[in-house]
């Protein structure tokens, strides 16, 4: 079954509703590797109630599920994450009760055997208050290339800066990291099953691309911005590479005036596992 481009832009899901609580958001962070030593002072308050701190890119599990893609025409057993970007109209609360609305924003036909790129947005917003944040979702769906959609126009990655970096973190993972992380919504054997993992080409499970995208966040909030997550406005990236569990991720950065440039390694592998990452910041 071939993607159906006119009935693919008319998807969309309104008012799905979604809640979190304090708990929600400590176990986020600590899927992230918050809170490693339970002795430092600057980590705690992302993983213990007393003044929690909410991680921005707590927004990516919250309405887990919301979404607009459903009868598509679409092989999902041919799908990858491209890109995640979040711009936030306020800070997240450390417990809300939510409203998502989804819809396909965009459908890029790369050509025959080429794939095609589908870009969907959430909006989440409080019940019976204002927007929080809107996530943007790149699909790349490598079996559905030829469907007669727009070749051009495809949003543009963000580009990183032609110089050194201006400072690099190493962001360590743990062997455990994915099980935990998938308590969060994300339950893909691809992440927790050897077997699986292994029918579908890799030797072990890998993280989710959306705990390295949080690991990411986690370095720049205690390497770049003093363990201050309220500075951050729009986290956006472009997945490239698997990351393991286990593995050191290493998180190039450049901070220029209200943004700050990153794409993120596994040296081990000479592996560039996300490029093209720009977090913005408030003004």
């Amino acid at each position: 079954m071939a993607i159906n481009y006119d009935k693919l832009m008319a998807l969309k899901a309104e008012g799905q509703e979604f809640s979190y609580g304090d708990r929600e958001t400590m176990l986020y962070a600590l899927g992230i590797g918050f809170g490693r030593d339970p002795l430092d002072e600057k980590e705690l308050p992302f993983v213990y109630e007393k003044n929690l701190k909410t991680v921005p890119t707590l927004a990516t599990v919250i309405a887990w599920g919301a979404g607009a893609i459903g009868d598509s025409g679409i092989n999902y057993a041919m799908v990858v994450h491209g890109e995640q970007r979040l711009k936030l109209h306020r800070p997240l609360p450390v417990a809300a009760k939510l409203l998502a609305d989804s819809r396909v924003v965009g459908a890029w036909d790369k050509g025959e055997g080429k794939g095609a790129i589908i870009v969907t947005e959430t909006d989440l917003r409080e019940k019976g208050g204002d927007k929080l944040c809107t996530l943007t979702s790149t699909i790349f769906a490598r079996g559905d290339g030829g469907f007669g959609g727009p070749r051009e126009g495809a949003p543009e990655p963000h580009k990183l800066p032609d110089r050194e970096p201006d400072m690099s973190v190493d962001a360590e993972t743990r062997p455990d990291q994915a099980l935990l992380y998938r308590l969060s919504g994300d339950r893909n054997p691809l992440h927790s099953d050897p077997e699986f993992a292994k029918a579908v080409g890799f030797p072990k499970p890998i993280l989710h691309g959306l705990c390295t995208y949080g690991t990411c966040c986690r370095a720049i909030i205690t390497g770049a911005l003093g363990y201050d997550p309220t500075q951050i406005t729009g986290f956006d990236v472009r997945f490239s590479a698997p990351v393991f569990p286990g593995d050191t991720v290493t998180v190039d950065i450049w901070k220029d005036k209200g943004v700050i440039s990153f794409r993120a390694r596994v040296k081990d592998r000479d592996a560039v596992v996300i490029n093209n990452g720009k977090c913005t910041l408030k003004a």
